[in-house]
């Protein structure tokens, strides 16, 4: 093993999970950027077989990567890509949006980055059973978290080019909570004058989104929010297929294409590799190889451009194939 090469721990996860990865592999060996890829199991199938959907040595392998790339699993997402999240402390969920020439979509022109925190909200799980049909969920909301995000989603506009960063909120109702994270967004803006700000309310943002995408550049947004606005941007472009996610922390990051593990074309060769290669140009910047991801997306940008796609976006190849298609567009 090259000693230099950057240690990336793999998992392909169920369903096309395999595929996708298979491809995004395929591609990052091309770009001539050194790796050393170690695989490890996960998800529902993992489960069935070894009694636990994320085995130690995964978890420990993970850890122990510069880097994680994940597939996709199916019925235990929470047991393992939100422990994954929770336990390699990653409290960025990037997710990039961009529409592709060649893709029949709703915005061609749309181009949107939601930065979302990622550890807490609604999904830090509290909840409870006050007494026989009733049930509560705890909405959390920290200084400490929403002033972290706020700030890596400035200084990631700033490195971008990203000219303006809208904060999501419901403050008008969640008063305390949103409130808060209101004041933090706000301080942070205040150390970015060059970065325009402004604020949205989030059900105004969902129908802004659908009517003017072009109003928005990167969306800063806590959660649920989060979760649910960048799936109805992924909608804009064409489908979650075409969209990639980071989730970062201090010390790791992983990559994930945001669609589900789709049993029913597993296997087929039908799966759209497109956000599994949009992971895999993520990857290579987060190791500081911005001209190599950029020869991946000009090649995918070409190989979209002229039909040499999945059936999903109206060609006729193969998920490999379609890779094999990219890769010899680097070359070119």
């Amino acid at each position: 093993m090259n000693d230099q090469a950057y240690r990336v721990a793999v998992i392909p996860g169920d369903g096309i999970g395999p595929e996708v990865i298979e491809a995004a592999l395929l591609v990052l060996q091309a770009s001539g950027v050194p790796f050393s890829f170690q695989h490890y199991e996960a998800g529902d199938d993992c489960l069935d077989q070894r009694g636990v959907a994320l085995p130690q040595p995964t978890l420990e392998g993970a850890r122990a990567a510069q880097a994680v790339l994940f597939g996709a699993v199916g019925n235990t997402a929470a047991e393992v890509i939100l422990r994954l999240r929770q336990e390699l402390g990653t409290f960025v969920n990037l997710r990039p949006s961009k529409a592709f020439k060649g893709v029949d979509c709703l915005y061609p022109l749309t181009n949107i980055t939601v930065v979302r925190e990622n550890t807490e909200c609604l999904y830090a799980g509290i909840e409870d059973e006050l007494v026989p049909g009733v049930v509560t969920a705890t909405r959390v909301i920290s200084r400490e978290a929403s002033v972290r995000i706020a700030r890596f989603a400035f200084e990631y506009a700033q490195q971008n080019g990203v000219g303006k960063v809208t904060a999501i909120h419901k403050s008008n109702v969640l008063r305390k909570s949103d409130g808060l994270w209101l004041r933090c967004c706000r301080e942070v803006a205040e150390a970015f004058p060059d970065v325009t700000y402004e604020e949205q309310l989030v059900d105004s943002a969902a129908m802004l989104l659908v009517t003017q995408p072009q109003r928005f550049e990167l969306l800063l947004t806590t959660n649920l929010f989060g979760d649910i606005l960048s799936d109805l941007i992924a909608g804009l472009i064409g489908g979650l297929g075409l969209c990639p996610s980071a989730n970062l922390g201090e010390e790791h990051a992983l990559f994930e294409p945001v669609h589900g593990s789709a049993p029913d074309i597993a296997g087929q060769g039908k799966a759209n590799p497109t956000a599994a290669l949009l992971c895999a140009t993520m990857l290579l910047r987060h190791f500081k190889q911005p001209q190599q991801a950029l020869r991946v997306e000009r090649a995918l940008e070409q190989a979209i451009a002229a039909g040499q796609t999945t059936q999903d976006l109206g060609g006729t190849l193969s998920t490999m194939a379609m890779a094999e298609a990219v890769v010899n567009g680097m070359d070119g």
